[in-house]
């Protein structure tokens, strides 16, 4: 994620923080500029990062804190609480008319910062969320953008309404406002033109755009990967042409997250959207307190439930947990709880949203786990349908066949296979565990 590296020095200047009895303001100090050192690495924009570590110095030298039981856990609530406020404090909502009404959205941004795949994916957001959708082709120079938004607006079961690159953007947004109002559209996404580089024609073509159609909300696609760049991308456009809100793309990539934490509190505008992924899905609602615990590695468990929630098939899952107790677990199950998995994110996704694992897991580790992943699926399908439903029946000369049909060593086939008894016994255990758990509070049935 895009705030690993910030993440791993904060959590180092904390570490040293909570190692203290008790904090004198040399220490307090001595550790804000290490934060803020952090935080310019991380491209944070200058004027904010002189800024924040300022509110934090006041509220931490305080009388309360620095004679508090632990000062160094009470530093850490304070910036937690200080990133939380500069980001937005709270979640902003799309505000979209009511449904007998046709709001009109129009994305604006740069070149390269994946707005017409974005487009795509608000739309399919705003379908999940029982909306009608339109998508309006707008960027007329890009000859690839026509086509690449019709493909995605089939992918997301959206409609999509082109008149070619023969006509004005803004007539193109007029006679699609028209088609929205016949066909019973209730969102209009005008999807528009970028540049390399602002420059005046984009803006005036924008303003057009504007003028002719009543265009409610202005979003700013947002590339997190340019760093500072972004914020004056975004300055450049609310002045020009007024932004309601701000999506960020390629938070998922190496990036550094200092736009993230530099476009509100420059620009006062929200970030509405997330993007942490190059899937049609990989759209997120902006939440500044789960950006704040995953910048200081606290974990971000609300998400990963939102995702669980979105991806496991409730029925499948139920049957799995049913299987646990009775202790029926078969290679089957296996593959279903790794495609569940998959549709969460991925193990390093799922293991980065997990509180004090986010930063402390090598990428080599993840990349470990999800290679033998693949290696026990490539097994797995190299079965007959009786031998995965029936693993007792696994003879050596079975595993043989199924070792040169999934090309692994017969020891790795023996050792996955292995793997899988032991997990199988423990199963057997799980009905008492459930027992006494539930007794204590109670967990989830999940099969690991």
């Amino acid at each position: 994620m895009a705030f690993d590296s910030l993440s791993d020095k904060l959590q180092n200047v904390f570490k040293t923080l909570r190692g203290k009895g008790r904090l004198t303001e040399e220490d307090v100090k001595l550790a804000l500029r290490e934060v803020k050192m952090a935080l310019l690495e991380a491209d944070v924009n200058f004027k904010v990062v002189k800024r924040f570590t300022k509110d934090i110095q006041e509220r931490a030298i305080g009388e309360d804190v620095m004679n508090g039981l632990n000062p160094g856990q009470m530093v850490v609530k304070i910036v937690h609480e200080e990133l939380i406020r500069l980001m937005g404090e709270e979640a902003v909502v799309l505000p979209l008319k009511p449904r007998d009404q046709i709001t009109v959205l129009m994305m604006m941004g740069l070149q390269g910062a994946g707005k017409t795949t974005t487009a795509a994916k608000l739309a399919g957001l705003l379908k999940k969320d029982g909306r009608k959708p339109l998508l309006a082709a707008g960027d007329v120079y890009r000859p690839a953008a026509i086509e690449q938004l019709k493909i995605n607006g089939e992918k997301q079961g959206v409609d999509v309404f082109s008149m070619g690159d023969q006509h004005k953007p803004a007539q193109i947004a007029k006679a699609a406002y028209t088609h929205a109002e016949k066909n019973g559209h209730d969102v209009v996404i005008i999807d528009t033109a970028g540049r390399l580089h602002i420059d005046q024609d984009m803006m005036d073509e924008l303003k057009e755009i504007r003028e002719t159609v009543c265009v409610d909300i202005t979003l700013l696609t947002v590339d997190a990967m340019t760093g500072q760049d972004a914020v004056k991308v975004a300055e450049a456009f609310n002045e020009q042409i007024g932004i309601d809100g701000v999506i960020l793309t390629k938070l998922d990539g190496d990036t550094r997250g200092g736009a993230a934490l530099s476009v509100r509190a420059v620009t006062g505008k929200p970030i509405l959207y997330c993007g942490m992924g190059e899937k049609l899905s990989d759209l997120e609602p902006f939440y500044p307190d789960r950006m704040a615990s995953r910048i200081l590695g606290m974990g971000d468990v609300l998400t990963l439930i939102d995702k669980a929630q979105e991806s496991i098939d409730e029925q499948e899952a139920a049957k799995l947990v049913q299987k646990v107790g009775k202790a029926q677990f078969d290679f089957n199950d296996y593959l279903t709880s790794i495609a569940q998995m998959r549709k969460i994110g991925g193990l390093s996704d799922i293991l980065s949203m997990l509180p004090g694992l986010g930063g402390k897991i090598q990428n080599v580790d993840m990349e470990q786990g999800e290679k033998q992943m693949a290696v026990t699926e490539a097994m797995i399908y190299s079965m007959t349908p009786e031998e995965r439903a029936n693993p007792d029946i696994l003879t050596p000369s079975r595993k043989n066949r199924i070792a040169r049909g999934s090309g692994l060593d017969i020891s790795e086939v023996n050792r996955i296979v292995k793997q899988f008894e032991q997990t199988r016994k423990m199963m057997k255990q799980m009905p008492g565990m459930m027992k006494r758990g539930k007794k204590r509070g109670g967990f989830s049935g999940f099969p690991f």
